[in-house]
């Protein structure tokens, strides 16, 4: 079974984390990195690979904030 979790990212903050689970279900995640040459995505991966201890792949979304998620194990 997929496990598709929308995203709304926040780059450039002063540190990663989740800032909160808005109305619809979507995750508000605030990451580190700035949104230039892949980095936000990959710092967003990296996230969820520590707090959950699980792999993501990004399946929509790559150059925009809101972005669409696949928790893969």
């Amino acid at each position: 079974m997929k496990k598709i979790i929308n995203i709304k990212v926040v780059s450039n903050a002063q540190k990663s984390e989740l800032r909160e689970i808005m109305h619809d279900g979507t995750q508000k995640i605030a990451l580190s990195a700035i949104p230039e040459k892949g980095k936000a995505n990959k710092e967003l991966i990296k996230f969820y690979k520590k707090t959950l201890g699980k792999k993501i792949k990004i399946i929509s979304g790559e150059t925009n904030c809101r972005k669409r998620i696949e928790i893969i194990s």
